[in-house]
């Protein structure tokens, strides 16, 4: 479904990511370690296209198509999805106006009708069961005045919606406490088919405990040092990264 190949990026004079190599399967899920400044943040951005990051050789593929020759938009109606280290608040646009937004946005892309308002109310509030997200919050504009935990829940019940083929989970465990932690991790298994897949970014094997990724990945110094399983989530815990990058 995604294969990167030697993809090197740089923001201004800085070369971040020097040659990475990812192919991930449908259904897979990848997990992605690593210290802070090692370019995994990065790696998210630039699949995504954020056009503070340029690309400067390599080549991604997702679907059979370049993505690296589409905007911002495209690759969304393409199927990915990025969930915020740190969600956005957005004043006066509220949930339901932006998800039916985007959702049409998609289907036009595609060819399709705009969704009818009774079958996408219907699908909202089937999908916030996935993260036990109230209604209150779908009425309210998106994410202001949201807790931390909140913010998340809420991250992951926009890609509910959304329904990718690939979720870019940018460590989403951040800030959250047990509860939460635990709900956005459920959410994430009862999305999972075996015709997507994901990314989770994060430095901790705790919320890997729960979703139980495919392949674990260190990313170091903007290149993949490592490949293992979550034996190698539980190594980093015990013993950080320094026995795997001297």
């Amino acid at each position: 479904m995604l294969e990167v190949k030697n993809l090197h990026a740089r923001i201004g004079d800085k070369e971040i990511l020097k040659g990475i190599d990812l192919v991930i399967k449908p259904g897979e899920t990848h997990a992605i370690m690593g210290p802070n400044g090692s370019g995994k943040s990065t790696l998210s951005a630039v699949l995504v296209g954020n056009p503070l990051y340029e690309v400067t050789e390599g080549t991604v593929v997702f679907n059979g198509k370049n993505l690296l020759e589409m905007s911002p938009d495209a690759r969304a109606n393409e199927g990915l999805f990025l969930s915020f280290q740190y969600p956005v608040e957005i004043p006066g646009v509220s949930m339901t106006n932006f998800l039916k937004t985007a959702i049409n946005e998609k289907r036009k892309y595609h060819g399709l009708p705009e969704m009818k308002a009774a079958d996408f109310i219907k699908m909202m509030n089937e999908k916030r069961q996935v993260v036990e997200l109230d209604s209150k919050f779908t009425r309210r504009s998106v994410n202001e005045g949201f807790s931390g935990g909140e913010k998340k829940r809420n991250e992951i019940f926009q890609m509910a919606m959304l329904e990718p083929k690939l979720a870019i989970l940018d460590e989403t465990d951040s800030g959250l406490d047990v509860d939460a932690m635990r709900i956005v991790a459920e959410g994430v298994n009862k999305l999972r088919t075996a015709d997507n897949c994901r990314i989770v970014i994060t430095h901790y094997d705790r919320l890997l405990d729960m979703i139980r990724p495919d392949v674990v990945h260190v990313l170091y110094q903007g290149r993949i040092v490592k490949t293992g399983g979550m034996e190698l989530a539980q190594e980093i815990q015990k013993q950080g990264y320094g026995s795997l990058t001297a």
